[in-house]
Protein backbone atom coordinates (compact mmCIF):
# COMPACT_ATOMS: atom_id res chain seq x y z
CA UNK A 1 0.00 0.00 0.00
CA UNK A 2 1.15 3.50 -0.87
CA UNK A 3 -0.68 6.69 -0.02
CA UNK A 4 -0.28 10.46 0.12
CA UNK A 5 -2.14 13.43 1.60
CA UNK A 6 -3.07 16.52 -0.39
CA UNK A 7 -5.19 19.66 -0.33
CA UNK A 8 -8.25 19.46 -2.54
CA UNK A 9 -10.02 22.64 -3.67
CA UNK A 10 -13.74 21.96 -3.32
CA UNK A 11 -16.48 24.59 -3.54
CA UNK A 12 -13.99 27.35 -2.83
CA UNK A 13 -12.45 25.65 0.23
CA UNK A 14 -9.29 23.59 0.68
CA UNK A 15 -10.03 20.13 2.15
CA UNK A 16 -7.36 17.61 3.27
CA UNK A 17 -7.73 14.29 1.43
CA UNK A 18 -5.84 11.01 1.28
CA UNK A 19 -5.21 9.14 -1.94
CA UNK A 20 -3.78 5.76 -2.95
CA UNK A 21 -0.55 5.95 -4.95
CA UNK A 22 0.89 3.67 -7.62
CA UNK A 23 4.31 3.55 -9.23
CA UNK A 24 3.92 3.82 -13.01
CA UNK A 25 7.27 3.59 -14.70
CA UNK A 26 9.46 6.09 -12.87
CA UNK A 27 6.56 8.25 -11.66
CA UNK A 28 4.21 8.15 -8.68
CA UNK A 29 0.53 8.47 -9.59
CA UNK A 30 -2.45 9.28 -7.38
CA UNK A 31 -5.11 6.76 -8.36
CA UNK A 32 -8.13 6.94 -6.05
CA UNK A 33 -9.29 8.49 -2.80
CA UNK A 34 -8.98 6.55 0.46
CA UNK A 35 -10.31 6.92 3.97
CA UNK A 36 -8.05 8.96 6.25
CA UNK A 37 -6.05 7.07 8.90
CA UNK A 38 -7.55 6.87 12.35
CA UNK A 39 -5.23 9.44 13.93
CA UNK A 40 -6.08 12.29 11.51
CA UNK A 41 -9.34 13.48 13.04
CA UNK A 42 -9.48 16.69 11.02
CA UNK A 43 -9.41 14.76 7.75
CA UNK A 44 -11.99 12.31 9.08
CA UNK A 45 -14.36 15.20 9.86
CA UNK A 46 -14.07 16.67 6.37
CA UNK A 47 -17.22 16.45 4.25
CA UNK A 48 -17.29 13.28 2.15
CA UNK A 49 -16.15 13.42 -1.46
CA UNK A 50 -17.52 10.90 -3.97
CA UNK A 51 -14.61 8.65 -4.90
CA UNK A 52 -15.63 8.45 -8.54
CA UNK A 53 -15.04 12.19 -8.93
CA UNK A 54 -11.27 11.80 -8.53
CA UNK A 55 -9.32 11.29 -11.74
CA UNK A 56 -5.96 9.50 -11.74
CA UNK A 57 -3.08 11.94 -12.16
CA UNK A 58 0.67 12.32 -11.45
CA UNK A 59 1.32 12.86 -7.76
CA UNK A 60 3.52 15.83 -8.65
CA UNK A 61 0.41 17.67 -9.84
CA UNK A 62 -1.20 17.70 -6.39
CA UNK A 63 -0.70 20.19 -3.55
CA UNK A 64 0.91 17.67 -1.22
CA UNK A 65 0.86 17.73 2.56
CA UNK A 66 3.02 15.77 4.99
CA UNK A 67 1.46 12.27 4.82
CA UNK A 68 1.71 11.69 8.58
CA UNK A 69 -0.17 13.01 11.61
CA UNK A 70 2.01 11.96 14.56
CA UNK A 71 1.39 12.47 18.25
CA UNK A 72 5.18 12.50 18.55
CA UNK A 73 8.31 12.34 16.42
CA UNK A 74 11.01 10.18 18.01
CA UNK A 75 14.37 10.54 16.27
CA UNK A 76 17.52 8.44 16.49
CA UNK A 77 20.89 10.18 16.62
CA UNK A 78 24.23 8.87 15.37
CA UNK A 79 22.82 5.62 14.03
CA UNK A 80 25.41 5.36 11.22
CA UNK A 81 29.04 4.93 12.24
CA UNK A 82 30.36 7.17 9.45
CA UNK A 83 28.02 9.99 10.47
CA UNK A 84 29.09 9.78 14.11
CA UNK A 85 32.72 9.89 13.00
CA UNK A 86 32.31 12.89 10.66
CA UNK A 87 31.06 15.02 13.57
CA UNK A 88 33.79 13.75 15.90
CA UNK A 89 31.46 11.70 18.10
CA UNK A 90 31.77 8.22 19.53
CA UNK A 91 29.43 5.48 18.37
CA UNK A 92 26.62 5.24 20.95
CA UNK A 93 26.35 2.06 23.01
CA UNK A 94 22.58 2.19 22.90
CA UNK A 95 20.13 4.18 20.74
CA UNK A 96 20.39 7.93 21.24
CA UNK A 97 16.84 9.29 21.20
CA UNK A 98 15.52 12.82 20.91
CA UNK A 99 12.17 14.40 20.05
CA UNK A 100 11.02 16.83 17.42
CA UNK A 101 7.66 18.52 18.05
CA UNK A 102 4.83 17.82 15.58
CA UNK A 103 4.87 21.57 14.88
CA UNK A 104 8.17 21.01 13.04
CA UNK A 105 6.44 19.02 10.26
CA UNK A 106 6.63 20.46 6.77
CA UNK A 107 5.02 19.35 3.50
CA UNK A 108 6.95 18.24 0.43
CA UNK A 109 7.95 21.29 -1.64
CA UNK A 110 7.51 23.50 1.42
CA UNK A 111 10.06 26.10 2.44
CA UNK A 112 12.29 25.43 5.45
CA UNK A 113 12.62 28.67 7.41
CA UNK A 114 16.19 29.15 8.60
CA UNK A 115 15.97 30.91 11.99
CA UNK A 116 17.87 34.12 12.62
CA UNK A 117 19.06 32.51 15.89
CA UNK A 118 21.27 30.09 13.96
CA UNK A 119 24.36 30.65 11.83
CA UNK A 120 24.45 27.07 10.49
CA UNK A 121 21.51 24.96 9.36
CA UNK A 122 22.20 21.42 8.07
CA UNK A 123 20.26 18.86 6.03
CA UNK A 124 20.02 15.23 7.21
CA UNK A 125 18.24 12.78 4.90
CA UNK A 126 16.62 9.81 6.64
CA UNK A 127 14.31 6.82 6.29
CA UNK A 128 11.44 7.08 8.79
CA UNK A 129 9.07 4.50 10.27
CA UNK A 130 5.34 5.23 10.44
CA UNK A 131 3.59 3.35 13.26
CA UNK A 132 0.33 1.60 12.40
CA UNK A 133 -0.75 -0.01 15.69
CA UNK A 134 -0.52 1.02 19.32
CA UNK A 135 2.39 -0.76 20.97
CA UNK A 136 4.41 -0.83 24.16
CA UNK A 137 7.01 -3.21 25.63
CA UNK A 138 7.56 -5.18 22.44
CA UNK A 139 9.19 -8.47 23.33
CA UNK A 140 12.82 -9.39 22.52
CA UNK A 141 11.83 -11.88 19.80
CA UNK A 142 8.44 -10.39 18.86
CA UNK A 143 8.00 -9.57 15.19
CA UNK A 144 7.67 -5.78 15.08
CA UNK A 145 6.46 -5.59 11.48
CA UNK A 146 2.72 -5.84 12.30
CA UNK A 147 3.10 -2.52 14.18
CA UNK A 148 4.61 -0.72 11.19
CA UNK A 149 2.18 0.91 8.77
CA UNK A 150 4.95 1.79 6.36
CA UNK A 151 7.87 4.10 5.73
CA UNK A 152 8.41 7.64 4.51
CA UNK A 153 11.26 10.11 3.97
CA UNK A 154 12.31 12.77 6.48
CA UNK A 155 14.84 15.58 6.37
CA UNK A 156 15.97 16.00 9.98
CA UNK A 157 16.92 19.67 9.57
CA UNK A 158 19.28 20.81 12.31
CA UNK A 159 20.57 24.13 13.60
CA UNK A 160 24.02 22.66 14.17
CA UNK A 161 25.49 25.57 16.15
CA UNK A 162 22.54 25.57 18.57
CA UNK A 163 22.65 21.80 18.91
CA UNK A 164 26.30 21.98 19.92
CA UNK A 165 26.01 24.98 22.24
CA UNK A 166 22.93 23.67 24.09
CA UNK A 167 24.34 20.20 24.73
CA UNK A 168 20.87 18.74 24.26
CA UNK A 169 19.05 18.80 20.98
CA UNK A 170 15.50 20.08 21.50
CA UNK A 171 16.05 23.64 20.25
CA UNK A 172 18.49 22.78 17.48
CA UNK A 173 16.17 20.15 16.02
CA UNK A 174 12.77 21.55 16.94
CA UNK A 175 12.22 24.76 14.99
CA UNK A 176 9.04 25.08 12.93
CA UNK A 177 9.52 23.56 9.43
CA UNK A 178 12.54 21.49 10.60
CA UNK A 179 10.90 18.14 9.78
CA UNK A 180 9.97 17.90 6.10
CA UNK A 181 8.25 14.54 5.49
CA UNK A 182 6.83 12.68 2.50
CA UNK A 183 5.88 12.56 -0.27
CA UNK A 184 4.21 9.20 0.46
CA UNK A 185 3.89 6.47 3.05
CA UNK A 186 4.56 2.99 1.68
CA UNK A 187 4.38 -0.51 3.07
CA UNK A 188 5.97 -1.80 -0.13
CA UNK A 189 9.54 -1.78 1.21
CA UNK A 190 10.85 -3.92 4.08
CA UNK A 191 14.06 -2.60 5.64
CA UNK A 192 13.02 -4.10 8.98
CA UNK A 193 13.22 -7.87 8.75
CA UNK A 194 12.63 -10.13 11.73
CA UNK A 195 14.39 -12.80 13.72
CA UNK A 196 14.06 -15.18 10.76
CA UNK A 197 13.61 -12.87 7.73
CA UNK A 198 16.60 -10.69 6.79
CA UNK A 199 16.08 -7.01 6.18
CA UNK A 200 16.16 -5.59 2.66
CA UNK A 201 18.83 -2.85 2.47
CA UNK A 202 17.43 0.54 1.46
CA UNK A 203 19.56 3.33 -0.02
CA UNK A 204 19.16 6.91 1.21
CA UNK A 205 20.47 9.57 -1.20
CA UNK A 206 20.54 13.31 -0.47
CA UNK A 207 21.25 15.97 -3.08
CA UNK A 208 22.05 19.63 -2.47
CA UNK A 209 21.26 21.75 -5.53
CA UNK A 210 21.52 18.57 -7.63
CA UNK A 211 24.88 17.36 -6.25
CA UNK A 212 24.93 14.09 -4.29
CA UNK A 213 26.01 14.72 -0.69
CA UNK A 214 24.77 11.61 1.12
CA UNK A 215 24.42 8.01 -0.02
CA UNK A 216 24.00 5.40 2.68
CA UNK A 217 22.36 2.03 3.16
CA UNK A 218 20.13 0.90 6.03
CA UNK A 219 22.33 -2.20 6.06
CA UNK A 220 24.81 0.07 7.90
CA UNK A 221 22.44 1.08 10.71
CA UNK A 222 24.11 0.57 14.09
CA UNK A 223 20.75 -0.26 15.65
CA UNK A 224 18.36 -1.90 13.17
CA UNK A 225 14.69 -1.06 13.01
CA UNK A 226 13.44 -3.99 15.10
CA UNK A 227 15.90 -3.11 17.86
CA UNK A 228 14.84 0.54 17.77
CA UNK A 229 11.15 -0.27 18.18
CA UNK A 230 11.81 -2.62 21.09
CA UNK A 231 14.05 -0.03 22.73
CA UNK A 232 11.61 2.85 22.29
CA UNK A 233 8.54 0.91 23.41
CA UNK A 234 10.31 -0.12 26.61
CA UNK A 235 9.98 3.56 27.56
CA UNK A 236 6.91 4.97 25.83
CA UNK A 237 3.75 3.89 24.07
CA UNK A 238 3.75 4.37 20.32
CA UNK A 239 0.47 5.41 18.73
CA UNK A 240 -0.77 5.05 15.14
CA UNK A 241 0.82 7.74 12.99
CA UNK A 242 3.87 8.25 15.22
CA UNK A 243 6.99 8.99 13.18
CA UNK A 244 10.46 7.56 13.85
CA UNK A 245 13.33 8.84 11.66
CA UNK A 246 16.05 6.19 11.93
CA UNK A 247 19.23 8.25 11.60
CA UNK A 248 21.25 9.86 8.81
CA UNK A 249 24.29 8.58 6.90
CA UNK A 250 27.53 10.49 6.51
CA UNK A 251 27.65 13.60 4.35
CA UNK A 252 25.56 16.09 6.31
CA UNK A 253 26.35 19.72 5.64
CA UNK A 254 25.12 23.31 5.75
CA UNK A 255 22.60 24.99 3.51
CA UNK A 256 22.25 28.58 2.39
CA UNK A 257 19.13 30.60 1.70
CA UNK A 258 17.80 29.60 -1.72
CA UNK A 259 19.26 26.07 -1.64
CA UNK A 260 17.22 23.06 -2.73
CA UNK A 261 17.56 19.70 -0.96
CA UNK A 262 16.22 16.40 -2.31
CA UNK A 263 16.16 13.19 -0.29
CA UNK A 264 15.49 10.11 -2.42
CA UNK A 265 14.69 6.57 -1.29
CA UNK A 266 13.79 3.76 -3.71
CA UNK A 267 10.09 2.99 -3.48
CA UNK A 268 9.32 6.20 -1.59
CA UNK A 269 10.07 8.81 -4.23
CA UNK A 270 11.86 12.08 -3.57
CA UNK A 271 11.28 14.59 -0.79
CA UNK A 272 12.19 18.05 -2.07
CA UNK A 273 12.30 21.31 -0.10
CA UNK A 274 13.89 24.71 -0.46
CA UNK A 275 15.48 26.81 2.28
CA UNK A 276 15.01 30.50 2.99
CA UNK A 277 16.29 32.86 5.65
CA UNK A 278 13.65 33.76 8.19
Amino acid sequence: MRYAKFLSLEAGAFIPRYVFVELRGDSLWATELMDPPEEDLAAQLAPPMPRDTFESRPLAGLHLLAPVHPSKIICVGRNYRDHAAELGNEVPKEPLLFLKPPSSLLAPNGVVRMPALSSRVDYEGELAIVIGRRCRNLGPVEDVRPYIRGYTIVNDVTARDIQKSDGQWTRGKGFDTFCPAGPIVSSGIDPCGSETVPATPITVTTRLNGAVKQRGSTADLIFPIAHLLRYITATMTLEPGDLIPTGTPAGVGPVQSGDRVQVEIDGLGTLENTFAAE
